[in-house]
């Protein structure tokens, strides 16, 4: 029942810190980023990765770059959602259905391998936090009417939880289980690498966020 409830609780916080916090300061956001980036890496490589690998051997390597590549034409359509950016129109009305589904294939995706790793699913947890703050800040500074606004984040709430349905309820899926796992890996790979390249300002050495970083890579090593 958790890999269902979690990640929902995760995307409501990441709205009510919006609505209580207001948060402003985008430094303390982008290590929010850093840390779930070098989380969520450092689950994919200490617990997700082996797994595969050792049931799938070097052929699994072909699906981790396909997750790769369909992450890159995901992001075409979400402009970067998963990893922090948004670049949207704010004075649009429309509901941003490229956006939805781009971040619901990604999300589906991801809630299928959750009910075998305990770990993957905080890393999860941990990544959609900062980025369900930065769509609540998108959405409540755009003119999108508040029902969409409300409809857009109960949907893309529910996304991983039915990616844990799906995975638990057909044999289908768990017959491509590993396949299926490698692509999600490949996915994270990508969002992951990104937001430790694209949080460094100017590519400046910045002691916090390397100590965030480390931080994150010693918790996941340790979970």
């Amino acid at each position: 029942m958790q890999n269902i409830i979690l990640p929902i609780l995760s995307v409501f916080l990441g709205y009510a810190i919006v609505m209580v916090l207001k948060p402003s300061q985008r430094k303390n956001l982008k290590l929010l980023l850093a840390f779930s980036g070098a989380f969520l890496l450092s689950i994919t490589v200490f617990n997700f990765l082996p797994e595969v690998y050792e049931h799938k051997g070097k052929s699994v390597g072909l699906f981790i770059m396909i997750g790769i590549l369909l992450q890159i034409v995901l992001e075409f359509f979400s402009k970067g959602a998963e990893h922090g950016h948004i670049h949207l129109d704010k004075n649009a009305t429309e509901f941003p259905w490229l956006l939805f589904i781009s971040l619901s294939i990604h999300s589906v995706l991801e809630g299928i391998p959750i009910h075998n790793h305990t770990s993957l699913l905080l890393g999860i947890i941990i990544h959609k936090l900062p980025v369900a703050i930065i769509l609540c800040t998108f959405f409540f500074a755009s003119k999108l009417p508040k029902a969409k606004i409300a409809f857009f984040l109960i949907l893309f709430a529910l996304m991983t939880p039915f990616g844990v349905l799906l995975s638990e309820n057909f044999q289908s899926i768990q017959n491509y289980y590993y396949e299926i796992s490698a692509i999600v890996i490949g996915i994270f790979l990508h969002i992951s690498t990104t937001i430790l390249f694209e949080s460094n300002e100017d590519h400046k050495f910045n002691i916090t966020k390397l100590l965030t970083i480390v931080v994150a890579i010693a918790i996941a090593y340790f979970v």
